[in-house]
Formats: C-alpha cells, sequence, structure tokens
C-alpha cells in the first residue's frame, strides 16, 4: 500500500452531494428497520391462532407498509435529485440522468482475518496488526470516493485488493464468515452475503455510479466538456456491462441482468445525446447538408432513448425505476425526434441553385426509410415536429421532478416555439397546398458509442500481506503441515541436499544416509526460514549463501510440507496466480473478450469470474490443458538444481 493513507471524502464536508448521500443513507436505515419489523409482524401473523392478536398484527403491517411506500418515494425524489450532479455553469445543458453511489456498512475484517492466520497460516496473528488495520482504512475510504480521478482510483485500489484478499484468506469451499452488507442503490433495500464476490460485484457498481456523476457534471457548452462527458458514460457502461458479463445470481436487484441491461442502454443514450450536442456545436453553417446531418444524428438520439424506454418498461424494471427516469427517457425520444423533423424542414426551406439541388436530391435518397410523395413536405416535417415537441411538454408536466427542472423546460418550450414559428411562417406562404403525411426520416450517425471495458492496470496494488509469503505457496487454497525445524550439522560431504527454485525455495532432493535425510529433511519441503531468519520471499543464491555460511555448531531450517494430495491444487494454483495476475494487468485491451480469451486459452473470462461469481462457475477445462504448456515446476524454469 501507499505510505499517504487513501482517503474518501471528508464525510462532514457540507457539499451538496454529500448531503444527499447523507439522506440517502439515512433512509436506508429507516428502510432497513421498517423492513425487520415487517418480517417479524408477518411471522407472528402467520404464528398466532388468536384472531385478536391477528387483526392488532394487520394493522401493524398496513402502517409498516406504508412507512416502507413513504420512505420509497422519498429516496425516488433523492434518487431524482438530477440537479446536484449537474455543472455549475451558465450554459443550457439538458439534465443528463446520474446514479447514486451504493452505501454500504462498516466491516470489521479483524477477527476473521487473524482467526485464519493463526489456523490456516501458523502465525502470530499480532504481527499483522498494521496490516488488517491498513485494509480497514481503505475499506472505510472507499465508502465516501471523491467526483473525481481519484475518487475512480480509490474505488480500483480496493478493487484491486480485493483480488490479494479472495487469494489469502478464501478457500474455495469455505467464507471467512465476514458479512458484506449493502444497499440497492434505487430502492436503498438491503442485502447481506458473505461471498467476497458481493463486495467486489459492489465497488464495481460504484465506479460505474461515480462515472456517471463524473459525466453528468461536465459543463457540455464546449466540445472538451462534451468529449469529457462521453468518456465518462461509455466507462460508466463498461463497468455494468463488465458487471453483467462477470457476475451472476445477484441479491440486489440494481446488480441484476435486466437491471444492468437498462444501465448499458442509457448510458449508451446519453453518449449518443452528447455526440448529437457536439455536431450541433460545431456546425456553423446552414447549408442543406449540414442541416440533414443533424436531422439523422437526432433521429439516432431518439432511436437509442427508445431502446432505452423499452427496457424500462420489461417486467422486473417497470416498478423499480424511478418515475423520473422513465419520463426523462420518453421526453427525450419525443423531444429529438421533434427535433429530427425540424431540421428536415430547414433543410427543405433552404433555397438552393440549380446544381445544389441535384446534389440534395441524391442526398436524399438515403436519407428517408421510403421515398416520399407529395408537396410541402417541410411543411409536413415541421407539423410533425410541432405533435412531437408537445407530447416531450405533455409528459414533462405529467413528473413532478421533472417539472422543477428549469433548464429542461426552458429548452422543451424554446425548441417548441421555434418550430411552430417556422410552421406559421410557411403556412402564410402557401394555405392551397394539401400537406403530405412527413416520412420517417433514417437515422445515422458519426460516432457509434464505445462501451469501454474498466482497465483494472491503471492501478497497481501492493498485496497487503505481502508478508504471509509468495501467493504461489502461502494463500488460502493450499494446504501444509505445521512447520518443523531441522538442525543440521555439515559433514564431510556435505549438507546434502538439493535445492531449486526462489521464493520459497524447494528442497528438490535429499541425499540418502546424508545428513538432511538423518536430521529429518524430505523432498518437497519449502524452506521458510533458515536459524530464525525469515526466508519466504528469499531467492536461491541467498538461501544458498546462508546454508554456506553456517558455522560449524550447524544450522537450523524451519520448513513446511504441501500436503501431497493438494500438489495438483498447487500447480494449478500457481499457474491460475500468474494468469490472473496477468489478466488483472491486461484486462484493458480494446478487444477484451478476444484477449481474455487467448490468455486464457479459451477459459472465458476466467481471470475475473473465478472469483468473482456469486455462484462460482465450474468451467476450468482450459486450465488444465493450459497447464501442460506453461512449466510449472516449483520454481521458476532457469532455475538449475544444485547440490549443497
Amino acid at each position: 500500500g501507499s505510505p499517504l493513507l487513501p482517503s474518501g471524502c471528508d464525510p462532514f464536508a457540507q457539499t451538496q452531494r454529500s448531503k444527499l448521500q447523507h439522506r440517502r443513507a439515512r433512509i436506508n436505515q429507516q428502510i432497513n428497520k421498517e423492513m425487520r419489523m415487517r418480517a417479524g409482524a408477518e411471522n407472528l401473523f402467520r404464528a398466532t391462532t388468536n384472531n385478536k392478536v391477528k387483526e392488532t398484527v394487520a394493522l401493524e403491517l398496513s402502517f409498516v407498509n406504508s412507512n416502507l411506500q413513504l420512505l420509497k418515494e422519498e429516496l425516488e425524489e433523492l434518487n431524482s435529485n438530477m440537479e446536484v450532479y449537474q455543472t455549475d455553469c451558465e450554459a443550457v445543458n439538458v439534465p443528463m440522468i446520474p446514479l447514486g453511489l451504493k452505501e454500504t456498512k462498516e466491516v470489521d475484517f479483524t477477527v476473521s482475518i487473524q482467526d485464519f492466520i493463526c489456523e490456516h497460516y501458523g502465525e502470530d496473528s499480532s504481527l499483522y496488526d498494521k496490516e488488517i488495520k491498513e485494509l480497514m482504512e481503505l475499506r472505510q475510504a472507499m465508502r465516501t470516493p471523491s467526483r473525481n480521478q481519484a475518487g475512480l482510483e480509490l474505488l480500483m485500489e480496493y478493487y484491486n485488493q480485493l483480488y490479494y484478499l479472495d487469494q489469502r484468506f478464501f478457500p474455495p469451499h469455505r467464507n471467512l464468515g465476514v458479512h458484506f452488507h449493502w444497499y440497492d442503490s434505487l430502492t436503498g433495500v438491503p442485502s447481506c452475503q458473505r461471498a467476497l464476490a458481493f463486495e467486489k460485484g459492489s465497488v464495481l457498481f460504484n465506479i460505474g455510479a461515480l462515472y456517471t456523476q463524473i459525466g453528468a457534471r461536465q459543463d457540455r457548452s464546449a466540445t472538451a466538456g462534451i468529449d469529457r462527458a462521453i468518456d465518462a458514460f461509455q466507462r460508466a457502461a463498461g463497468a455494468f456491462n463488465y458487471l453483467k458479463e462477470n457476475f451472476s445470481n445477484a441479491p440486489s436487484l440494481d446488480m441484476s441482468g435486466p437491471s444492468l441491461c437498462m444501465l448499458v442502454r442509457l448510458m449508451v443514450a446519453q453518449v449518443q445525446e452528447c455526440v448529437f450536442e457536439r455536431v450541433t456545436l460545431t456546425t456553423q453553417d446552414t447549408h442543406f447538408t449540414s442541416q440533414l446531418r443533424l436531422a439523422q444524428e437526432a433521429a439516432r438520439v431518439s432511436d437509442v432513448y427508445l431502446l432505452v424506454q423499452q427496457t424500462m418498461t420489461q417486467p422486473l424494471m417497470k416498478d423499480y425505476v424511478p418515475f423520473s427516469w422513465a419520463s426523462m427517457v420518453q421526453v427525450k425520444a419525443e423531444h429529438f425526434r421533434a427535433l429530427s423533423h425540424y431540421y428536415t424542414a430547414a433543410a427543405l426551406c433552404d433555397h438552393m441553385s440549380s446544381a445544389e439541388e441535384e446534389e440534395a436530391e441524391k442526398a436524399f435518397l438515403q436519407f428517408y426509410v421510403s421515398t416520399p410523395a407529395g408537396p410541402s413536405l417541410s411543411k409536413a416535417h415541421l407539423r410533425r415536429a410541432v405533435i412531437r415537441h408537445e407530447e416531450a411538454m405533455r409528459v414533462h408536466g405529467l413528473c413532478k421532478i421533472l417539472r422543477k427542472m428549469d433548464i429542461l423546460q426552458d429548452v422543451l418550450s424554446l425548441t417548441h416555439k421555434r418550430s411552430l414559428d417556422k410552421y406559421s411562417e410557411l403556412d402564410r406562404e402557401d394555405d392551397f397546398d394539401e400537406t403530405a403525411e412527413a416520412p420517417e426520416i433514417q437515422s445515422q450517425t458519426h460516432q457509434k458509442p464505445d462501451i469501454t471495458p474498466p482497465n483494472f492496470s491503471t492501478v497497481q496494488v501492493a498485496d497487503i500481506f505481502q508478508r504471509l509469503g509468495p501467493l504461489s505457496v502461502f494463500c488460502a487454497r493450499a494446504r501444509w503441515g505445521p512447520v518443523r525445524v531441522i538442525c543440521l550439522q555439515r559433514r564431510e560431504g556435505g549438507l546434502g541436499l538439493t535445492l531449486r527454485g526462489d521464493s520459497p525455495v524447494l528442497v528438490a532432493g535429499v541425499v540418502p544416509g546424508g545428513c538432511a535425510a538423518e536430521a529429518g529433511l524430505r523432498e518437497g519441503d519449502y524452506i521458510v526460514a533458515v536459524d530464525g531468519q525469515d526466508c519466504k520471499w528469499a531467492k536461491h543464491g541467498e538461501v544458498v549463501q546462508m546454508l554456506k555460511s553456517c558455522s560449524d555448531r550447524g544450522v537450523e531450517l524451519s520448513v513446511v510440507t504441501l500436503h501431497s494430495h493438494d500438489t495438483q491444487v498447487l500447480k494449478s494454483l500457481v499457474y491460475m496466480c500468474q494468469v490472473e495476475r496477468r489478466a488483472i494487468m491486461l484486462s484493458h485491451c480494446s478487444d477484451k473478450e478476444n484477449t481474455r480469451q487467448r490468455l486464457l486459452g479459451g477459459a472465458k473470462g476466467q481471470s475475473s469470474a473465478s472469483l468473482l461469481n456469486w455462484n462460482r462457475k465450474k468451467k476450468r477445462e482450459g486450465t488444465k490443458r493450459l497447464g501442460s504448456t506453461f512449466s510449472l515446476s516449483f520454481g521458476s524454469i532457469r532455475d538449475a538444481e544444485a547440490m549443497y
């Protein structure tokens, strides 16, 4: 870990956002309390046969349920408080939808880790108080990350540290006994699990949520701000998508498949909206091709918001998504459809020279879904625009929370008025034309949104519990006997043993009848200390040096033996550690699925999935096959064995 203590935001700094987060935390606790009361009352209701008691409990239940309803409404209002997360500048930016962070209770690792160090590693756990404290401080800090790059790095650091924690203290078939409590981001409903995967998944969710807040706060009145917002929303989409692909059976609804799918689509739509804003900013001329391009970009934004709307109205999501989000998405689908008709009309009204008209005809061939017929197309488009603008304003008016957003109100009114004015102007010019039905516009974009997967290697971390020894041997999956102390006396023929490998050094052979064999040293022992000096991390040469410099009175070796039936586990473990480390370092590759598959010899997503899953998937075929291609002798391949 770094010498500087990691720090979250000051929880007492009364920023708008931290006040909001405090209120969310308070509501989460109240919801938790009400749900416990409800569970108790329901049990009593089922258990009792006394009608008087039944009536009282039924009354109590209706109170609790209405309290829960009020709390959920209060939380929704907070979750919809998009203003707090928006930029402070004067420019008119249509608000974006950010996510609040998942709240978590404090976790005390102390006793569980101390016990595990004692039982599993056979060491005095008090020697590791500093490390346990460092881990707890890191977790405490990541509960309140600042809304910037430093906050993201803090979450990434803890996420990467969990990889080591998993290797050190979580054996495959047993939990550490630590309970992780996290609250649902949208409803505040608490979930509790002992699986470390739940902790990892929740941190990953918060990385995504923090990116949404960073995206929403950018000043999008200039291209630099728009590009920063695009980057943040694409990374948010990447985090939610990674979560969806690598975790399953989440205990809370916010991390379920349908919810993550909806969030990925929502982020992609917000990216598409930013792309449209950038095109609008950089298009200064009113040339018809520019106007057509704007029309097609606007149609694309409307299309992607319609997709989001579909995912929001699916069975599990319909009652889960805040009403204000669903309204906002519908408003935007209508608003951008209206804009696409407005810009089409603007292009058609453009008076062109005959050469330009030919060019225009060619452009229109690709522009419409089917070839239009009838005069007064521009008027037809404007009429459609006005109708869509009015629908956007109607939906906006139905939602109390959106009505409070002045910026949104202004944008909707201004664009509506602009279309209406242009329509009235045309209406005066030609009263006699029969107005045709406006055809559908082919949506198109010059920049398709990317889903940028999280790049965990940007934050390098050192294993906090490094002193326990190299992970290849000293991990939760390996099992070994107690430390044995062997006293060796040097004789004529030397010590009579062969050593191999580094960190830790392995006894590769023992000469029968030699000094080492008589003292009780066995082939396959690992040397963990020489004359009381820890050498779990020592290199081959260093251990040899220590043995050679021993005095005539001999040398004391502390050794451990891995239980033979676990050597297979160990071999695959050494391999897994190497591959998973590399996968964590490489997971930022652009073509991540292929790269990860190449890296893992076809064991799909093994790097993360193996330790991320709620229900650990049993896909281990790839490991066996690959094991043979890595030479995984218990030391690195270049070590020649040498006799001492």
